[in-house]
């Protein structure tokens, strides 16, 4: 299998010129991850790299694998699966809403099977009770865990590190199950600091998933990251009119598309932290654009409702 096939493989790091930054004598970096591939973009195919190799190595056919009706990663495991001739199968948090969204549309197209799992029984998605009902109903399948993150995933995700080629004191990330985080502060080897920005309200948790995600992979203890949990805007998929006046501006002003549910909120609080001094003057920081850009066509209704309230 030619993992790389169709990616690019040079990642660009622009520039951000704004003058908070400037005021602070702090220099911002975006690494463009969302320009790796037109539908497995950003922090995706990272994740997904070494599953997929230890799919095919196990001999399976069949991915399957968990999400919200807005995933990104539903996404793009259905992109992986058309790219490298895999059957997909998205079991999907709540019910069954048609016509499609535009995700789940795109991964319709993709070919991905769907079964929907109302919310209570989604919490138990990893009981062995639900697994052999998955796979009585779908038969043999490599199962990817929500959002695509396990050891595998962090070895993926360490490569990220080798894509920035600039100079930097902090890389920052956003945070939605850790496992782009964890890959971060292990490519770090320890030489510089990983930051996240929670996405979650009342995640806490995330710190225990990072430990173990890095235990898994490296077998000892990597502490040079840590998370923020002060910009998560209410919760996964939430946002106001201040986020999404402060993404427009960023827009503008750096060309750079963003959206609000993972690389807007980290942006806000890395400019946030910016301007109360929590960086020092004369560091460098390289913030990772996750991608995601897809999940803007399922939240223009949102964004237009926020600006017609004011």
């Amino acid at each position: 299998m030619n993992l790389n096939k169709e990616f690019r493989s040079e990642i660009p790091s622009t520039k951000v010129d704004h003058p908070a930054l400037n005021d602070a004598g702090v220099t911002l970096f975006i690494n463009r991850l969302d320009l790796t591939h037109p539908f497995l973009s950003g922090n995706k195919y990272y994740k997904l790299k070494y599953n997929l190799s230890e799919a095919e190595k196990q001999g399976h056919d069949s991915l399957l694998t968990f999400g919200g009706a807005y995933s990104n990663h539903i996404y793009a495991t259905a992109a992986a699966g058309k790219i490298f001739n895999f059957k997909t199968i998205g079991v999907i948090r709540g019910e069954e809403h048609k016509p499609l969204n535009p995700t789940l549309s795109f991964a319709n197209k993709c070919g991905m099977k769907f079964y929907y799992l109302n919310r209570k029984t989604y919490r138990s998605k990893t009981n062995p009770i639900v697994i052999e009902l998955l796979e009585d109903k779908f038969g043999k399948f490599y199962l990817i865990p929500e959002g695509g993150s396990n050891a595998l995933a962090v070895k993926g995700c360490t490569e990220i590190v080798n894509s920035i080629e600039v100079n930097f004191d902090h890389v920052c990330c956003a945070v939605g199950t850790g496992g782009t985080l964890a890959g971060l502060a292990a490519g770090l080897a320890g030489n510089k600091k990983a930051l996240g920005f929670s996405i979650l309200r009342g995640a806490s948790f995330l710190n225990e998933n990072v430990s173990s995600l890095l235990q898994s992979y490296s077998k000892k203890e990597i502490t040079n990251w840590q998370i923020n949990f002060d910009y998560h805007f209410g919760g996964y998929a939430k946002f106001n009119i201040e986020l999404i006046n402060f993404i427009e501006e960023f827009e503008r002003q750096s060309k750079i598309p963003i959206e609000p549910i993972y690389t807007g909120k980290m942006l806000y609080g890395i400019f946030d932290l910016v301007k109360k001094g929590s960086f020092t003057s004369g560091e460098t920081i390289i913030a990772i654009h996750t991608g995601g850009l897809q999940g803007l066509a399922g939240l223009r209704d949102n964004i237009s409702q926020l600006k017609n309230e004011i």
